[in-house]
This record gives structure tokens, sequence and C-alpha cells, in this order.
């Protein structure tokens, strides 16, 4: 069976207060070039404005998030420890919602989610689109008994509709979600692997997440022009670890400083491979 090229992004979750960034713009202009899909659907609770939104919106599906895909998302949790207080003072919370809601859109039409801070580089190979179920890991986290093992990100995730895999995940992260980062998503993700054998497929971590969550992986993107492997198709920007200016830890590149004029001059990494989407 083949899942149709039917592309999932969701944002808009919180009132927009600000007009559709170039970012979000350059992941849907780079999608629908390069992937070239059936459907492209945006998924919102608050629909973006702007020149960037109104540039785009004629070329995608808009969809309005259906509240029942909400159902386990639970703000009381965040109240309840340290990790969660620090989430909702971030205003992050809405990565969990929308963790719910990739899982009950993709059981219940298949297709292929991925993350609004994704750039797209090269096509997605079609036997992709034949799996029940394809995740690829993030990178590798130490255990509570100090070994590295291995977790599954879930910022692209391939599915067809009313995969195994996808159903057991919305169930128990239903149930284990309590306010912490990834208990219910990339954790869980990478217990069901484990207890679910054959109804996963792993893509090789060069096709999405080349680019990693660290200061190195952060900087490489932005700052600096990096090689480029030739197996890359896509690239997770991890846009929460940067996009405040108040967030300096691993770079002090942030948000307000990506407009149009940093993707035509800047020699960066991003900034080479998205600007013939602008």
């Amino acid at each position: 069976m083949k899942t149709s090229k039917r592309f999932h992004f969701i944002c808009g979750l919180s009132p927009q207060t600000e007009p559709f960034h170039l970012v979000h713009y350059l992941c849907l202009a780079s999608c629908l070039a390069v992937n070239q899909p059936d459907e492209l659907n945006v998924h919102v609770r608050n629909e973006p404005y702007g020149p960037l939104w109104d540039r785009i919106k004629g070329r995608v599906t808009l969809r309005h998030i259906d509240e029942e895909s909400t159902k386990g998302f639970t703000l009381a949790y965040y109240a309840e420890h340290a990790e969660g207080r620090l989430i909702a003072k971030h205003a992050n919370n809405y990565a969990h919602e929308a963790d719910f809601i990739r899982l009950a859109v993709l059981a219940r039409e298949g297709g292929v989610y991925v993350d609004i801070d994704t750039l797209f580089v090269e096509p997605y190979p079609g036997s992709l689109y034949t799996e029940s179920c394809v995740l690829c890991e993030e990178g590798a986290s130490l255990s509570g008994e100090g070994v590295l093992s291995p977790v599954l990100c879930n910022a692209v995730i391939f599915a067809q509709p009313g995969s195994s895999f996808i159903e057991q995940w919305a169930r128990e992260a239903k149930v284990v979600f309590d306010g912490t980062w990834s208990k219910h998503s990339c954790q869980l993700a990478t217990k069901l692997w484990n207890q679910l054998p054959g109804q996963l497929r792993i893509a090789p971590r060069q096709w999405f997440y080349h680019f990693g969550y660290d200061r190195n992986g952060i900087r490489s993107l932005f700052e600096h022009a990096a090689p480029v492997p030739e197996q890359l198709m896509s690239i997770h920007l991890w846009a929460s670890l940067w996009w405040s200016k108040e967030r300096t830890e691993l770079t002090r590149f942030h948000a307000g400083l990506l407009d149009e004029n940093y993707v035509c001059r800047s020699p960066s990494t991003y900034a080479v491979l998205a600007r013939q989407f602008l």
C-alpha cells in the first residue's frame, strides 16, 4: 500500500501576534518545490497573517484543528514539577499540543507529518511512502544507568492510515503525558520501537537530522558554511532552542536576524540552501 504524498504541518496553535515568519514560509515553499506533494495541509487554530502568508496561502490547504485531536494534552501538569514550569514559562507547551495533533491526524489520514521549522533539500524517496510507519533517530541520550541509548524524533513521520505503531503511540501518549519534555513523544516512540518489532522502519539519521541540536549543529546551520552530505533530504532547525534572542546558550543567532537579507547574503549553510525558495 502506498501512502499518498499528503504532507501535514501544524502552526497557529496560539494567537498570532506577529506576521508569518520567513522560516515557516521557506519550509512550505521548499516542500512544494522539492517533494511536489499531492496535498500540503496546514493545520491551524489561529490562521497566520502577513505578506509571506498571503504569498503561500493559495498553494496550501488550510485545515482547522479538530479539538478532539488534542485529547490527552493537560495544561495542569506543568505546574507539578520544575521542568514543566520551565516549559510553560518559555511558552513551549504548544509543542506538546502539536505532539498529540500529529498522531491523531496520521492515525486517521496517514501521510507525512513534518515540523514547520524544516527546510527541504532533496525529494524523499518513494519507498518511504509505502511503509507502515517511518521515524528516524535524532541521536543518543544517557539512560538512567549512564548508557548511551538511541532516541527517535517525531519531527518527520511517515505513516499509513491506521498504522498500528501510530495508534499505539497515540493511546499510550495520553496515559504517560506528565508535562515533561519528551516522555510522551520521543521517549515513548523509542520504547515502542523495542516493543513492536517489524512495525516501524528507521531511516538513516543523515536524511533528516544530520545537523544536531547541540551548539555545533545550530552554529553550523546559521553561522558557518558546513559541508552538506549527499544523503541529506531535509533539515530540522530545532527552532525552540534559538528562536528567542534571550536563548543564548547555543548561539546568539535568533529569529529576528533571519530575514530575506540574511537568506540572500549570508554564506551560512541554511541561507545558501534556502535562498532558491525565496
